[in-house]
């Protein structure tokens, strides 16, 4: 099974795809990871519809069995919020539109699912990012090692919704 993770951004959007499975041993190969970059200095409308053209694009070469975008959740600063939040309506927007299956973690799911530990620090993800993956360094820039710990978190979180049924449905 192939899952991208989305690290939404207008200025810098990260993403990795990882194959992965549902069933068995905790084994994820990082297949992609990268960033798509928009340039600050051109309008709003530009920059979104630059991350759509590259978001289908990407979708259209990776073909994903899932989706998985950070979930906005909280920030000090609603002038870096809003962006975030664009970027990240336009990836969920898109893969609904292909019909691929979107699922959206906040960043201490993330932390919670690759770590074990809801406030681990950013470089404990990347670090866990990249033993899971079993890469010899943690992927940058930073945004492609977090999309990456997105996926993974996918795969986690569906594995335990399979093993415990009950807990997934209340």
């Amino acid at each position: 099974m192939f899952v991208l993770g989305i690290d939404p951004g207008l200025t810098r959007c990260g993403f990795g795809l990882i194959e992965g499975s549902l069933r068995g041993v905790e084994s994820f190969r990082a297949l992609r990871a990268g960033t798509i970059q928009t340039d600050h200095l051109d309008s709003v409308e530009s920059r979104l519809g630059q991350l759509l053209d590259e978001m289908r694009s990407l979708l259209d070469e990776t073909r994903p069995d899932a989706v998985v975008v950070e979930r906005v959740f909280y920030q000090r600063n609603a002038k870096t919020a809003i962006p975030v939040a664009q970027a990240s309506g336009v990836a969920v927007a898109l893969a609904a539109s292909m019909g691929v299956p979107v699922r959206q973690f906040t960043a201490q799911e993330v932390k919670l699912a690759v770590t074990g530990y809801g406030a681990a620090s950013k470089v404990q993800v990347q670090g866990m990012v990249a033993r899971l993956c079993s890469l010899a360094q943690v992927p940058q820039p930073a945004d492609a090692a977090d999309a990456l710990g997105l996926a993974i978190t996918y795969f986690m979180v569906v594995r335990s919704e399979h093993k415990y049924p009950a807990v997934a449905g209340s």
